[in-house]
């Protein structure tokens, strides 16, 4: 079985170039940029906005697990997937209507962060970014399943460009435009939390080009044959609640799991694990008692596991070994990223205009260049250039350590690393796209997409124990290394199915 997006390899430039000029592809920008939007808005703008209120940093630290929810969607993927919404669902369709839903709670949820004063507490403010989290977790679900069904699998390149540039784009607003309103409408002697409640609003505001863009845009066609009621409506309520059932246990698991080991990264491995099957164990509860419809929960955790790998056979396991590793050495790196220009002497101003800004502009050409390239010359080949890059330019960075201050050099490394990383992520994530079933899009893409950033993370997590020990040298030599066994797996799996090249 083919792993690969089936491209003809004579697909000339000028094909390559008017294939963005398409309505579906051009929608992507706007959806990719509703989809980017939110996430600085939990991470780094939110971080400086609680500091800025006089919050501690420990406390500060706590808010990023705002954001796990992207690394664990593929949990309730799987309701968004099956669960008609009533009366939009007939109205909008099935992928428009939860799209549409999603966004409304991105919106209300930042406007709720932007009513909480941090300065006065830290309860409504936690509630309000786990709110977003989840939220713009709930959009990146829909916006993958509408892009997978939107366009045949020869599209899904450009798709995947273009979403990439629209993402970035709205974490360039969210970001250094965030950090620019708070600047323009506050004081920059004194805390003003009528210049953050400003800058989220007008936040707010903007995310509403995502809703119009939804409006906009047409249901697949795959969707306007399928009919989604399935079952009966009491069928999809229980369901819903074996779901809440299901994030309650992994909580508490995950609560109570802790074997305090001397390795850190092991610890939380095994407590994710452990938790993830207290989880399963409360789900074969409720379909043992006849709780929930024991078929729908096949056809709906199951099903899509196993259609995997009948479809890919032996292969399987390496695939998605090749999903789990593929930006480890970006992501390990890129946790670091910001104090190690810290260290060197980089200033805020010097970081922002030069890691975001031009840096963002750097990695929407490469996302443009690696679309374009891999139209002509197939997933594969640009997935095995991309992981080469990847790992090349994290050399840089060594460089960097050495000379310390240099805005020119920190400027080439940016460029590079940036360049790189847009035109892996575009060959990537097409790759992803061309792994899942279109029977199961929503809950198959959850599962690659939560895969692909779970280890990264868990490791990344850990990057500045290991800065401390090796130094930072070392340290982004072991990140080059750590994308060797990715080099040879790509190139492994081109090799045992070269009819996929074509």
């Amino acid at each position: 079985m083919s792993s690969q997006i089936d491209l003809k390899p004579e697909t000339s430039w000028s094909v390559a170039f008017k294939i963005y000029l398409k309505r579906r592809v051009i929608a992507m920008l706007f959806l990719g940029f509703a989809a980017g939007l939110p996430l600085f808005l939990i991470f780094s703008t939110l971080s400086l906005w609680l500091r800025d209120a006089g919050v501690d940093r420990s406390a500060v630290t706590y808010f990023s697990w705002a954001a796990l929810a992207y690394s664990f969607k593929f949990i309730w993927a799987p309701v968004i997937d099956k669960l008609p919404l009533p009366f939009l669902n007939n109205l909008l369709g099935r992928r428009r209507s939860w799209l549409i839903v999603a966004q409304l709670a991105v919106i209300m949820a930042i406007c709720w962060m932007a009513m909480t004063d941090p300065a006065n507490g830290l309860t409504g403010m936690a509630f309000a970014a786990v709110l977003l989290g989840f939220s713009s977790a709930s959009q990146d679900i829909v916006i993958d399943a509408y892009r997978i069904e939107a366009m045949k699998k020869e599209f899904q390149a450009a798709m995947s460009a273009m979403y990439i540039a629209g993402y970035r784009i709205g974490m360039l607003v969210s970001g250094a435009g965030g950090l620019y309103l708070a600047s323009y409408f506050g004081n920059k002697d004194q805390y003003s939390y009528n210049a953050w409640q400003t800058t989220y609003l007008c936040m707010a505001v903007i995310m509403l080009v995502g809703v119009v863009t939804t409006l906009l845009i047409k249901e697949p066609d795959v969707n306007k044959k399928v009919e989604t009621y399935l079952h009966d409506l009491s069928d999809y309520i229980r369901f819903f609640i074996m779901f809440v059932v299901m994030v309650v246990a992994f909580i508490y698991g995950f609560s109570i799991f802790n074997f305090n080991l001397e390795y850190g990264f092991i610890n939380e491995f095994l407590r994710i694990v452990l938790s993830l099957a207290f989880s399963l164990a409360g789900i074969y509860l409720l379909v043992a008692i006849q709780v929930v419809n024991r078929e729908m929960v096949y056809s709906t955790y199951i099903e899509p596991v196993v259609d995997f790998f009948k479809r890919y056979g032996k292969i399987a396991f390496l695939l998605l070994l090749l999903v789990g590793l593929y930006r480890i050495s970006d992501i390990v790196l890129g946790v670091i990223a910001n104090v190690f220009y810290h260290d060197m002497g980089f200033s805020k101003n010097e970081i922002a205009t030069t890691t975001k800004v031009f840096g963002i502009i750097m990695t929407l050409v490469g996302g443009f260049i690696g679309g374009l390239m891999t139209m002509r010359y197939g997933v594969m080949p640009i997935l095995l250039l991309g992981a080469v890059l990847s790992a090349v330019t994290n050399l840089l960075f060594m460089l960097l350590a050495h000379n310390g201050h240099d805005i020119v050099l920190l400027s080439v490394v940016i460029a590079a690393d940036n360049l790189s990383a847009g035109l892996a992520s575009a060959a990537f994530i097409a790759y992803l796209s061309s792994l899942t079933n279109i029977s199961f899009t929503a809950v198959q893409y959850a599962i690659l997409s939560s895969l692909m950033t779970l280890l990264p993370k868990l490791l990344g997590g850990y990057s500045g124990s290991m800065v401390n020990e090796l130094g930072y040298s070392s340290f982004f030599l072991m990140t080059a290394i750590m994308g060797l066994p990715v080099i040879i797996l790509i190139y492994y799996l081109m090799r045992k199915n070269p009819e996929s090249l074509s």
